[in-house]
């Protein structure tokens, strides 16, 4: 899933995620991580670091790539 927005309506936009978006990740997330994937901790963590998104424009600060050929990328 792709969502480029501004950094000043990332939290805006979390909000309006679907809830059933997010239980989908958990269920494909391992055991005690999946409890972490809600709106209230996207919305802490991207509240956090909003200083650090701006200053890093198009930093690509996750990619994860299985064997099948899945990937995950979090840019800036």
């Amino acid at each position: 899933m792709t969502m480029p927005v501004p950094v000043s309506m990332a939290r805006v936009v979390i909000r309006m995620i679907p809830e059933v978006l997010f239980e989908k990740m958990r269920e494909n997330t391992p055991a005690p991580y999946g409890s972490l994937l809600t709106k209230e901790s996207l919305s802490w963590i991207v509240g956090e670091c909003v200083d650090v998104f701006k200053e890093n424009k198009g930093l690509e600060a996750i990619h994860i790539e299985t064997q099948d050929g899945t990937f995950l990328s979090v840019k800036l």
